[in-house]
């Protein structure tokens, strides 16, 4: 099984894109985020027309995450248990920042639980986004904790824009982001739990650092300069890791006329 994750920053923008990656790649499931859009906005017929079932979670023109699997589609769940609300008050909601599904499951069962996740930003160190952020990757860690004590051989793989740069390789200069977040010490303390948690990289080995990127802004010509960050990950589950026999990040995909700020990470399991 291929999977892949991608933040699309806008799938009605970029539909194209995402039907021809998926047919260059033969991709078998792609997690989506940003997808910014509520499901009934979304035209999915180039996608049901390639054989892709869809579940995707919207609530406005911000965020959004999706799931797409030509391997079947169950067992959706559109939040994380006891995530926090965004605003922290009494007028917060539960924001689109999680799906959960299986996919490849046989009639015996089985198959992968793959969340796509789009970590909060955290905006500035003295913004109430920040702590919001530390507070919804502890409600990640709770989870992917949960489905490991439920089933210690569960296949799972937490994936998506984690918005956090846990090592200093994974941006372009450490200098430039001294104040700023993404590489602060609480936001690596929160990414590295969920390892803790069970989860793994399963990247990274084979792509090490300095230099391999997922993302560069839109601006001061990041891309061509080669100015960018790691934040986008494919954390699986011990039986996952297992299972793990390639990975790539497509860099092509940062290219050209149109192209999201992220590249899509893809990796191939053998389920």
């Amino acid at each position: 099984m291929r999977i892949a994750t991608w933040n699309i920053n806008s799938l009605r923008a970029r539909m194209d894109r995402v039907v021809a990656f998926l047919d260059r790649h033969q991709v078998d499931v792609l997690a989506l985020q940003e997808i910014k859009a509520k499901p009934a906005q979304l035209d999915l017929a180039p996608l049901e027309a390639a054989g892709y079932e869809v579940a995707a979670h919207g609530l406005n023109q911000w965020n959004g995450v999706a799931v797409i699997s030509r391997v079947g589609l169950t067992d959706v769940a559109l939040q994380l248990p006891d995530v926090p609300t965004w605003p922290e008050d009494e007028t917060g909601v539960v924001e689109a920042r999680a799906l959960g599904a299986t996919v490849g499951a046989g009639s015996d069962g089985g198959g992968l639980r793959i969340w796509s996740l789009y970590v909060p930003n955290g905006r500035e160190l003295d913004h109430p986004h920040y702590p919001y952020k530390l507070r919804w990757l502890d409600a990640l860690r709770a989870e992917g904790a949960r489905e490991l004590a439920a089933d210690p051989r569960s296949r799972t793989v937490l994936v998506g824009d984690f918005n956090v740069a846990p090592q200093d390789d994974d941006v372009w200069d450490m200098a430039f982001f001294e104040g700023k977040t993404h590489v602060t010490e609480p936001e690596r303390a929160a990414f590295r739990a969920v390892i803790d948690a069970g989860y793994a990289d399963v990247v990274r080995p084979e792509h090490p650092g300095p230099g391999t990127y997922t993302y560069w802004d839109y601006q001061a010509l990041r891309f061509p300069k080669k100015e960018g960050m790691r934040i986008d990950f494919v954390l699986a589950s011990p039986a996952a890791q297992e299972a793990v026999t390639g990975s790539f990040i497509d860099r092509e995909e940062r290219k050209g006329k149109g192209a999201s700020d992220h590249a899509p990470v893809v990796v191939d399991l053998d389920l």
